[in-house]
């Protein structure tokens, strides 16, 4: 019975809203197309965009090797898009619906988050090339 229960237990923890893998399948829906598979800007509709879609490889690089969570999910929501026009990047909503989980900001406070968000948050930096060297929130 465990050899069936363990299996399904990790399946599960792969695929929950706010996992990296969740966070695949939502770039994979959304993002590629501009950003390509694997995340360097590249997509089939990049040429015709200006400014080009960002390599979203670098982003950690581009902050001396910090991974700027918050400022991450902030551009992936929209937030700033809404006050501060000027890229052709489309809002979601989906991102910003779901179900809610709990992170830790950085300050010792936890703070609640759409769980999409933080899943897409989450994948994009398994894609940074360099692996970044800390995190912030």
């Amino acid at each position: 019975m465990y050899r069936l229960i363990v299996p399904a237990l990790l399946t599960l923890t792969a695929c929950a809203p706010e996992s990296p893998a969740s966070g695949r399948m939502l770039f994979a829906d959304k993002c590629v197309v501009c950003h390509g598979t694997t995340g360097r800007g590249d997509g089939p509709l990049a040429a015709q965009l200006d400014p080009a879609p960002a390599d979203l490889t670098k982003i950690a690089e581009r902050r001396g090797g910090v991974w700027p969570q918050l400022e991450v999910m902030g551009i992936v929501d929209g937030y700033s898009k809404r006050y501060l026009p000027g890229s052709d990047m489309p809002i979601y909503d989906e991102f910003v619906s779901g179900p809610l989980v709990s992170f830790d900001t950085g300050n010792g406070l936890r703070s609640r988050t759409p769980a999409p968000l933080f899943g897409i948050a989450r994948y994009l930096e398994t894609l940074q090339d360099p692996a970044p060297t800390r995190r912030v929130p």
